[in-house]
């Protein structure tokens, strides 16, 4: 059952980023974010993007995806390559911090393990984020998305009212711009 449930969810969250991926080749000055579940996901729209447009780019991401086009499931943008990017940074520096600490053996972080090890520390993080960009696709592809929809159906796209989350996501993806904000549930089976 939790197999079932969480192949339904990495699906869903495939044909998530298959939607925002159609969107991206025929609407402009937009943005997209979404979240998945073991029922389908949702989408929020932020920009001047027609209802139907919507409609008709969760139709053709499902049809390229059952065509064969599954590497439309990995979108550079997704929530996963973020969380990688953040924790290997987060990892970078840190464990900088802790090799100049025992480095120089001071018993806990001070200013002096700061100010000696923060250039290697900022080194550290710019490879981390170089790196982490492949590695978090790759965890993409291979952990939270699927391009293979298998039996799965879409059974209804409706447009639904934006949630006070949608709204936090408007601001932190538009910087606050007044663009026009829609939310979608598009509901699956299978």
């Amino acid at each position: 059952m939790l197999a079932q449930t969480l192949s339904r969810i990495r699906r869903n969250h495939g044909l998530e980023h298959a939607t925002i991926h159609v969107l991206s080749e025929k609407q402009k000055n937009f943005s997209a974010q979404g979240n998945s579940d073991h029922r389908g996901f949702h989408l929020n729209v932020y920009g001047d993007v027609p209802e139907t447009a919507v409609f008709a780019a969760v139709e053709e991401a499902y049809q390229r995806m059952k065509d064969g086009e599954q590497e439309l499931a990995v979108h550079p943008n997704c929530g996963t390559v973020l969380l990688t990017t953040a924790t290997m940074a987060t990892l970078a520096a840190q464990a900088t911090f802790a090799f100049e600490q025992k480095r120089q053996r001071r018993p806990g972080m001070d200013l002096s393990v700061l100010v000696n090890g923060l250039p290697t520390a900022v080194l550290s993080v710019v490879l981390a984020l170089i790196v982490s960009r492949p590695v978090g696709i790759y965890l993409q592809a291979k952990y939270t998305t699927d391009g293979d929809l298998g039996d799965l159906q879409v059974t209804s796209i409706r447009k639904i009212n934006p949630s006070p989350i949608t709204r936090l996501f408007q601001l932190l993806l538009t910087g606050n711009k007044k663009l026009p904000t829609a939310a979608y549930e598009i509901r699956t089976v299978g």
